[in-house]
């Protein structure tokens, strides 16, 4: 089958079965206000509608944060879906992301095993979503490596790689913030948790571009690897060029 293009994201990779795209931020992935903006889910089903007259749909493997681009895996039928929906659980996905912080780390290779449970569990938080490490939270474990150290207007960031091998909501960000790297331009984990509750209230403005440089967390699926005969081993899409400062 020929690939198709869209303006809104670029498609890496199509069969009869799958599709996998490069999302962008701030896309979100699926519908949540009935009246909200278009999503990829959106595109996808436009994309893909003479499929889905005859008997498809689209079911989206892996999920990424509104504000996190990246690789996609996306399934066109109900077989493929339910495939890759066990391989998922059965963690024969794996997922690798790229993410630009602040700051050096003193290590060139880490692994974290570092519990996460929702902040207002365990301490005074306005922010429902929040996440934080707790001893009593669920276990999670995150493989991360420097990539490349940088320097901006004289400030230490760097290219982060890193591997989940859990799956925890904002479990990189919040790894990260816990080692003292926060992710650039992260409104919640980032180095002020208040910009997450002013750009709710403002939208993106001077002061807050000021404050966090980028408009979206620099946050990035690099690759996603698939242990299945019969199919691709991996995709891969190049970080944005932001990443770069």
């Amino acid at each position: 089958m020929s690939i198709r293009n869209d303006a809104t994201f670029t498609i890496l990779d199509e069969t009869d079965g799958y599709i996998v795209v490069n999302k962008p931020a701030p896309l979100q992935i699926h519908p949540g206000d009935p009246n909200g903006p278009p999503t990829l889910w959106h595109r996808l089903c436009d994309l893909l509608s003479y499929e889905i007259a005859n008997g498809g749909q689209v079911s989206i493997i892996n999920r990424l944060d509104r504000e996190t681009s990246g690789v996609v895996l996306v399934a066109k039928n109900r077989e493929l879906a339910r495939l890759f929906g066990m391989a998922m659980q059965e963690r024969q996905i794996h997922k690798t992301y790229t993410a630009l912080v602040h700051g050096w780390p003193e290590w060139e290779d880490k692994t974290l095993d570092a519990p996460i449970l929702r902040a207002g569990e365990v301490q005074t938080s306005d922010i429902w979503v929040k996440q934080t490490v707790h001893e009593h939270g669920i276990p999670c474990r995150t493989v991360f490596r420097a990539l490349k150290r940088l320097e901006h207007h004289g400030q230490p960031f760097t290219l982060i790689g890193a591997k989940p091998e859990t799956g925890r909501m904002h479990q990189i960000r919040v790894h990260l913030h816990h080692l003292g790297l926060p992710i650039v331009g992260d409104k919640l984990y980032g180095r002020d948790d208040r910009c997450y509750l002013e750009f709710i209230k403002t939208g993106w403005t001077p002061a807050l571009e000021k404050k966090l440089l980028l408009p979206r967390q620099a946050l990035h699926s690099t690759r996603l690897e698939l242990n299945l005969e019969g199919f691709p081993s991996f995709w891969e899409a190049p970080p944005p060029p932001e990443f770069a400062l």
